[in-house]
């Protein structure tokens, strides 16, 4: 690694950090939706039933709640919940 002659000038800077975070949790959803459709052989959220996502959501209450990967899954129970809410309110 190049030595900055700057680094001793100035503090520790990370310039557009936001940026890494954001790319973090987009992979991060992302790999949670495609491992519960591959488990469970679903293409869409409206698939799954209640049991499964119950099924998810003891896995995530026993995983450590420090788990990065609980940003998917909760990312991935709320969608739930709106695609539940939608289906139980637009029945025609």
């Amino acid at each position: 690694m190049a030595k900055n002659p700057r680094a001793h000038n100035m503090a520790f800077e990370w310039n557009r950090i936001h940026k890494y975070e954001d790319n973090f949790e987009r992979e991060i959803i992302e790999s949670v939706e495609e491992y519960v459709f591959e488990y469970y052989g679903v293409e869409e959220l409206e698939q799954l039933t209640d049991n499964q996502v119950s099924e998810i959501e003891t896995f995530a209450s026993e995983l450590n709640e420090y788990s990065v990967m609980q940003i998917g899954i909760n990312n991935l129970m709320l969608r739930y919940e709106d695609v539940k809410y939608d289906r139980e309110n637009n029945d025609d």
